[in-house]
C-alpha cells in the first residue's frame, strides 16, 4: 500500500450510484496521474490523500486504485483559489475567489474557517454574499462528513447527499438511533441498504424493530404496485420468509405496529386488510366526500333542458348523439356523475358542451387533469382555462401540503376532471377535501385504460360500485370511423381481431408489420422512429411528438436498450455527462421518475435536455416552455424517454407511436396494456412483432387487481346509485 496527495484536476468519470470514479490529480511535484477508486462527489481544486496500490490497465495504462480517501484542504495560494472557485462553494466564483485569495493568503481557509466575518473586507462580498458562503461552507462540511461515514456502511455518495437534504443537521442522529427510517423516509434507499447498515451497527436480527421496519417498508412497495392495503397472511409470510424468522415473531412486530397506530387494520371478507394509516384516511375520506356530495340538495337550473341543448348545438354546430344528450342531461341533474368511454366516442365534445351549458345558465365551471399535457389539450379543446390538479389545488411545496381544503374549499358550481383514470388515491383525497358542498363533480376518463401509477384504481371502483351515476359512451363518430387506431381500440377491447389498411391506403393511422426475430423487430423499430414516422409526419426525430413505447425495460427491444441505441443514433455527440449507465446530452428526450411537488415535475413528464454544466453537474431542462434546474444528486429522478414503458405514457399523447409486441413481452401481453399503448397515438401508430404476441396481447382480458376497498365501502354506506 502506498500514499500519494494531489490536487483534483479533473473529473473523467463518476458513477452516482456507487460513487465509482476516475480523476486526473497533480501531484505535489506537478506529475498528473489517474486515480480510481469509490469516492464521494470531489470537485476540481480539492487536495486529497489517497492510498492504495499502482497498477497496469490495458486500456488506459498506469494508474492509482485507492482503497481509502481523505480530504484536505488545500494550503498553498494556487490550491486555494482553484479550490474556492469550484462548484464546491456556492457565491464563490473564479473572480471572487482570486480576489479572496490576495487579501488572505494561505490563511483563507482559516478565516473562512473559524472568522468568516473577515470576508466582509473583500470587495464583492455584502452581508447576503457572505450567508451564502458560510451556509455553503458549513453544509460541505457536514456533507462530507455524512458521506464518508455511509460509505462505509454501502450507501452511494448520491444517496448520502438525498440522505442530508432530507434530514439537514439531524441525519447522523436517525442514523443512529433507527437507521430503517431511510427506507421510509429516502426515495431510492431501500429496504436491504438500510438492513445492511443497521446489522452493521448491532442491531439484532430478530428484534421487534427490524421486524416492524420491514412490514412499514413492504406495505410502501404494495402501494407502489397501486395496493391501498396487504392481506395479514400474505404480508406475516413475506416478512418470515425475507427476515429469516418465525411467524409468531412476526406476529409480535405486526402487533406492536398495531398498538401505536403505525398500521390499521379491518376486517373485510377476505380476511384483515392492513394498511399503512395514510392510505387508509385517504380511503375514509374519498368514501365520506362522496357521500357527503351526495347528500347535498341539488340546484336545478331554471331554463328547459332540451331548450338549452338545442342552444349550444347551434353555438358549437353539432348534433349530439342520444349518449351525448343523456350525459348532458345527466351533467345537470346528478351532484356526481361519471362519464366513460373509448377514443373517438365523444368525451372531449362533451365536456365542450356541458361547460357552454353551464356558462349560459351563468355558473362556474372548473377544469383540469392530472398532467399539465393532459390540462393543455383540455384547455385546448374547450377555451377555457384548464389546470393540473396540483395547481387547482394551489399545494404549496415549501409547506408541503395543499392551500385548499375544508376550510379553504375550491370557488365554482361545477368541478370536471378530465383523465380521471389516472387519478390515485391520494390526489383524490386532497381533491374532495377541496369541494365544496354545493359543488357538482364529473369525472371522465375511459375505465378501459391502465389504472393509475399510484394507489387505488378509482375509475373502476366508482363504476362498478354502481352507488355513482355512470354514462358509457360506446358510438364512434364519422369522423373517428375512418381511423384505424379508434376502430382497433375498441376491436382489442371486445377481444376481436384487429382490422389492417386496405391495398392503396398508405395514409392509414394504423401499420402492422409482422416480424418474429427478435434481432430484426429491433432494426425496424429504429429504421421507423429515426427514418420513416419523421418522413412521414414531418416531424424531428427528436421531436417529443414521436414516441417508442415498449412494454418491457429488458432484453433487446427493452426500454433500456432501445434508449441507448436511440440517443446513439439521433442525438450522437450532444454535449453530456455520464451518470452511472446513463449518459445525459443537450437535446436528449428525458421523463421525471417520481412526483417533485417542490419542482412542480411529475412521474411521467417528459422535457427536452438544453443545457449541461458539466463542472457543477447541473443539468436543465425544458418541460413544454418551463425550464427546470437538477443538481447533481437529483439526476437519478430523470431518465432517456427516447423509449418508455406503456404504463409511463399514460395520459400522453403523440403524432406517432412505434410499439415492438413479441411473445419475449409475454408477462406484459395483456389487453389493457396493448389498448393504452395504442391508444397513444394519434395520427400513426406501427406494431411491429408477431401475430402471436398480438394475439395474446388482445385476448388476456385478466383484470387488474388491487387491494382496496372503495367500493365495498361505498355499497356498504350508499344505499342507492345517485
Amino acid at each position: 500500500m502506498e500514499e500519494i496527495e494531489g490536487t483534483l484536476q479533473q473529473v473523467v468519470y463518476y458513477n452516482p450510484e456507487n460513487g465509482y470514479s476516475v480523476f486526473r490529480i497533480i501531484l505535489e511535484d506537478e506529475t498528473e496521474i489517474t486515480a480510481v477508486g469509490y469516492f464521494p462527489p470531489l470537485s476540481p481544486g480539492e487536495v486529497i490523500r489517497l492510498c492504495g496500490t499502482w497498477e497496469i490497465n490495458n486500456r488506459y495504462g498506469r494508474q492509482f486504485r485507492a482503497t481509502s480517501f481523505q480530504p484536505l484542504l488545500p494550503s498553498s495560494t494556487r490550491g486555494i483559489e482553484r479550490f474556492l472557485s469550484s462548484s464546491l462553494v456556492r457565491g464563490i466564483g473564479p473572480v471572487l475567489a482570486k480576489r479572496i485569495v490576495r487579501h488572505f493568503g494561505s490563511q483563507t481557509i482559516e478565516v473562512i474557517s473559524s472568522q468568516p466575518e473577515k470576508l466582509l473586507s473583500v470587495e464583492g462580498i455584502g452581508p447576503v454574499k457572505l450567508k451564502e458562503v458560510i451556509r455553503s461552507w458549513e453544509e460541505n462540511q457536514r456533507l462530507r462528513d455524512l458521506i464518508i461515514f455511509l460509505q462505509e456502511h454501502g450507501i452511494s455518495t448520491s444517496l448520502a447527499t438525498r440522505v442530508y437534504r432530507h434530514y439537514g443537521d439531524q441525519a447522523f442522529s436517525v442514523l443512529r438511533s433507527n437507521p430503517y427510517q431511510l427506507c421510509l423516509d429516502v426515495w431510492g434507499i431501500g429496504f436491504r441498504t438500510a438492513d445492511q447498515m443497521a446489522l452493521k451497527l448491532g442491531l439484532d436480527p430478530s428484534s421487534l424493530e427490524r421486524v416492524g421496519a420491514f412490514i412499514l417498508y413492504f406495505l410502501a412497495k404494495e402501494s407502489e404496485q397501486g395496493h391501498l392495503y396487504c392481506l395479514r397472511p400474505q404480508l406475516v409470510a413475506a416478512t418470515a420468509q425475507e427476515l429469516g424468522v418465525n411467524e409468531e415473531r412476526v406476529e409480535a412486530g405486526l402487533a406492536r405496529l398495531i398498538q401505536e397506530r403505525r398500521v390499521i387494520v379491518e376486517t373485510t371478507a377476505g380476511g384483515e386488510a392492513i394498511y399503512l394509516p395514510f392510505l387508509h384516511r385517504a380511503e375514509e375520506v374519498i368514501v365520506r366526500g362522496i357521500i357527503r356530495l351526495a347528500s347535498t340538495p341539488l340546484l336545478m337550473p331554471k331554463a328547459e333542458v332540451e331548450t338549452a341543448i338545442k342552444a349550444v348545438e347551434e353555438e358549437l354546430h353539432l348534433v349530439f348523439s342520444t349518449e351525448q344528450r343523456m350525459a348532458i342531461e345527466q351533467a345537470l341533474q346528478q351532484k356526481i356523475l361519471v362519464i366513460t368511454g373509448g377514443p373517438g366516442t365523444g368525451k372531449t365534445t362533451l365536456i365542450r358542451a356541458i361547460v357552454e351549458l353551464y356558462r349560459h345558465w351563468g355558473k362556474r365551471v372548473l377544469l383540469a387533469a392530472p398532467t399539465g399535457r393532459a390540462a393543455k389539450r383540455l384547455s385546448e379543446a374547450t377555451g377555457q382555462e384548464a389546470k393540473t390538479i396540483h395547481r387547482l389545488l394551489e399545494y404549496n411545496p415549501k409547506e408541503e401540503r395543499f392551500k385548499r381544503y375544508e376550510k379553504q374549499p375550491l370557488s365554482g358550481e361545477v368541478l370536471i376532471i378530465d383523465e380521471f383514470s389516472m387519478v390515485d388515491a391520494l390526489l383524490m383525497e386532497a381533491l374532495v377535501r377541496a369541494i365544496p358542498q354545493g359543488m357538482r363533480l364529473i369525472l371522465v376518463g375511459d375505465k378501459d385504460q391502465l389504472p393509475s401509477v399510484g394507489p387505488g384504481n378509482l375509475l373502476r371502483d366508482l363504476i362498478d360500485s354502481q352507488r355513482v351515476k355512470v354514462v358509457r359512451l360506446s358510438q364512434i363518430f364519422r369522423q373517428a370511423r375512418d381511423s384505424l387506431i379508434v376502430l382497433n381500440a375498441h376491436r382489442i377491447q371486445q377481444g376481436l381481431a384487429l382490422i389492417w389498411p386496405r391495398r392503396g391506403e398508405p395514409e392509414a393511422d394504423f401499420l402492422f408489420i409482422p416480424q418474429e426475430e427478435e434481432e430484426k423487430v429491433f432494426e425496424l423499430v429504429l429504421k421507423m422512429a429515426c427514418e420513416r414516422l419523421p418522413r412521414q409526419l414531418r416531424l424531428s426525430a427528436l421531436s417529443p411528438q414521436l414516441q417508442v413505447i415498449t412494454p418491457m425495460y429488458r432484453g433487446l427491444c427493452g426500454v433500456d436498450n432501445l434508449n441507448r441505441e436511440l440517443q446513439q443514433r439521433l442525438n450522437p455527440r450532444g454535449q453530456g455527462i455520464r451518470i452511472g449507465q446513463h449518459e445525459f446530452r443537450v437535446g436528449d428526450k428525458v421523463m421525471q421518475l417520481r412526483n417533485n411537488y417542490n419542482k412542480e415535475v411529475f412521474n411521467g413528464d417528459i422535457g427536452l435536455v438544453v443545457a449541461i454544466n458539466p463542472e457543477s453537474w447541473q443539468v436543465a431542462v425544458d418541460y413544454d416552455g418551463r425550464l427546470v434546474i437538477y443538481e447533481k444528486d437529483e439526476l437519478a429522478e430523470i431518465t432517456l424517454a427516447y423509449a418508455i414503458s406503456v404504463h409511463k405514457s399514460q395520459g400522453n399523447e403523440y403524432q406517432g407511436v412505434v410499439l415492438p409486441l413479441l411473445v419475449q413481452h409475454y408477462i406484459m401481453l395483456q389487453r389493457n396494456l396493448f389498448y393504452t399503448a395504442l391508444t397513444r397515438a394519434r395520427k400513426l401508430c406501427v406494431v411491429i412483432g408477431s401475430f402471436r404476441a398480438l394475439h395474446i396481447a388482445i385476448k388476456n382480458n385478466s383484470p387488474v387487481k388491487r387491494n382496496g376497498l372503495l367500493k365495498e365501502k361505498l355499497q356498504n354506506r350508499l344505499e342507492t346509485c345517485l
